[in-house]
């Protein structure tokens, strides 16, 4: 997506270093007054330079995470060089924004921004200690060692702790605490003492006074409002200016997808053609995991790490669980999500949204999900709730479904008056189907019960684009559809379909959880994880000692937590953790989910058995 095109303006034009555009292609959006030209002989670590007086930007406390040797900038604290974050805070604004400025303290101790990467989040101070920094400098030990002094002469309960923001070893006597997270070490503090700029101001937006240095006795929204004023804020994934709230958002979920990932030390049965974007997904501060094709070396090098396996929950051996117990690794499990692509995975195009779950599939109503988990606990906040009614809509207003494909909306031949069902089939030796079917494991059964249960119903059968395109089992002889389905509609677009039938039956197809968003009635005859929640007439019920789903959920509820909680989204053009509602824009760029290296011969493949199935008379 180009950046969009820059005002009229008369201020001097920017020069950035080309090795920086090329890598941050949203940076112009920080300075939308100005022209930004590229100054192609300049270092890469050169400060940009207007035709004026110098100007220097740093991230300052809004430090993004660094996600496989990435740090892209969403807010910059600008100003003149060569501490910009310093100046701001020099001159603070005649009329500061104070209301903003606590907004913005609460967001970043909710999201726990600007804290370097990979330290516990566990371990806290005794509350109402006093918390003395180690600043893990030599040259700072005697000021150090003469506070912890003071404050023992004092009487005051001390903890020591070592500067989050150091890298160098402990200069006082052995810390209480090891190297923690700012926000774990800030959780019970009453003071803090001779902390460093970064920590002093985590620790004036967490509520903590600061003892002393330069910020000693400061007031934290003044002090917040100050290097508000000086902050812009940019969109990486429009390339547009953003507000400040929004970008903290965009941090907030870079931390917890960094920290998700990093716990991962190996990866079970992922695809080739996946691997790249599962790398995307799983990028973080450490090292990359290794991806393997058997189970028992895969626990060996996550036990080796200390890390979790993270398996393809499809194609994983049924004793998996165990083994990683027997073993002490944590086991979790990986699938695409609920809007995957623009066009078939079967086709190898990679997928942009994921589910990363820690108790099971989603799709095995026997297993514990986290999706389960989700919406049998309710207690979605508002705004969420908010969202989840917008993405819904947009959902449904974009024609939006997994695979996104193309093709002419069909014409349904239904005589006037009679209740057009639709019926998806689903691929036969799908885990879903095999797992949460119940009963019912074919396509010809599902469709013989159906015309049962809706004798007078138009009932047209809908195959499955991956069955259509000769991939995977399913497909139903011709013969055999006479009496059962009135139509057959082949190769039609999902969307299409929906806003041209009356009802949905299905056994655990995504189908009947696209229909519900459209307000269309659902009939599960097995066990999705979208049934058994109020919203569908259940046919099939959950297997014995499955995890119960005793609550009534509403239509949003389930859509919170299935397309905003839930999914963890890759933006397919920066390859950048982002939130659904970006992955839903991308989707009318089909050019951004390319066909796989193997495309060609599974095309090839698809084809013989198309051609296969039409002289059987299957089609």
């Amino acid at each position: 997506m180009p950046p969009p095109e820059a005002p009229a303006t008369t201020a001097p034009p920017l020069r950035l270093p080309a090795p920086v555009l090329a890598a941050l292609p949203h940076l112009p959006s920080f300075w939308p007054e100005r022209r930004v030209l590229a100054a192609g002989d300049a270092p890469p670590d050169a400060a940009p330079e207007g035709l004026g007086a110098p100007l220097a930007w740093t991230p300052g406390p809004f430090r993004p995470s660094r996600l496989a040797g990435r740090e892209v900038p969403v807010l910059l604290v600008v100003g003149p060089g060569p501490d910009p974050l310093g100046a701001a805070l020099r001159h603070p604004p005649a009329r500061p924004d104070l209301a903003l400025a606590r907004r913005v303290m609460a967001a970043m101790a909710a999201g726990r921004i600007g804290a370097p990467a990979g330290l516990p989040e566990t371990g806290a101070v005794r509350p109402g200690a006093a918390l003395l920094i180690d600043p893990c400098d030599p040259a700072e030990a005697p000021a150090a060692q003469a506070r912890l002094a003071a404050l023992r002469a004092a009487a005051r309960e001390v903890v020591v702790a070592p500067d989050p923001f150091a890298d160098g070893p402990p200069v006082l006597p052995p810390a209480d605490l090891p190297r923690l997270s700012p926000w774990a070490l800030l959780a019970g503090a009453a003071s803090i003492h001779g902390a460093s700029r970064p920590l002093a101001l985590l620790a004036l937006a967490a509520g903590v006074p600061v003892a002393d240095g330069p910020l000693a006795g400061a007031d934290p929204a003044e002090t917040w409002a100050a290097i508000v004023a000086a902050t812009r804020a940019a969109d990486p994934f429009t390339r547009r200016p953003c507000s400040i709230e929004q970008g903290l958002a965009i941090l907030a979920l870079w931390r917890e997808r960094e920290a998700e990932a990093r716990g991962i030390a190996a990866c079970l049965g992922v695809h080739p053609y996946k691997r790249d974007r599962v790398r995307a997904l799983l990028a973080s501060s450490g090292p990359a995991p290794g991806f393997h094709g058997r189970a028992m070396p895969a626990i060996a090098a996550a036990k080796a790490r200390g890390g979790a396996v993270l398996a393809w929950a499809a194609s994983a051996p049924a004793d998996l669980r165990a083994r990683c117990a027997a073993a002490g690794v944590e086991l979790r499990w990986l699938e695409d999500g609920f809007i995957r692509s623009a066009g078939l995975g079967a086709a190898f195009r990679p997928g942009a949204s994921f589910t990363l779950d820690s108790g099971g599939a989603y799709f095995d109503p026997a297993a514990p999900s986290d999706l389960t988990r989700l919406i049998e606990a309710g207690g979605f906040a508002p705004d969420v709730l908010a969202r989840a009614a917008a993405l819904r809509a947009a959902v449904v207003a974009r024609g939006i479904t997994k695979y996104n494909l193309g093709g002419a909306a069909p014409s349904i031949a239904a005589p006037p008056g009679r209740q057009v069902v639709l019926v998806p089939g689903q691929v036969e030796d799908d885990a879903s189907v095999r797992l949460g079917g119940g009963a019912i494991r074919r396509n010809i059964d599902l469709l013989r019960a159906v015309r049962a249960a809706a004798p007078d119903a138009f009932i047209v059968y809908k195959p499955h684009p991956d069955i259509e395109a000769g991939f995977r089992r399913g497909r139903i002889p011709k013969a055999e559809l006479a009496g059962l389905a009135d139509q057959v509609a082949e190769r039609a677009p999902m969307a299409a379909l929906l806003d041209r039938v009356d009802a949905v039956h299905t056994l655990t197809s995504l189908t009947g959880f696209e229909a519900l968003l459209r307000g269309l009635p659902v009939t599960c005859w097995g066990m999705p994880f979208y049934a058994g929640w109020g919203l569908t007439e259940d046919r099939g019920a959950l297997p014995p000692g499955a995890p119960p789903r005793r609550r009534r959920a509403t239509l949003d509820e389930l859509v919170a937590a299935s397309l905003v909680l839930y999914p963890r989204c890759i933006d397919p053009l920066t390859l950048l953790p982002c939130p659904p509602e970006v992955l839903l824009d991308r989707m009318g760029q089909p050019g951004l989910f390319p066909p796989g290296r193997f495309s060609a011969i599974r095309a090839a493949e698809g084809w013989i058995r198309r051609g296969v199935a039409r002289l059987r008379g299957w089609r």
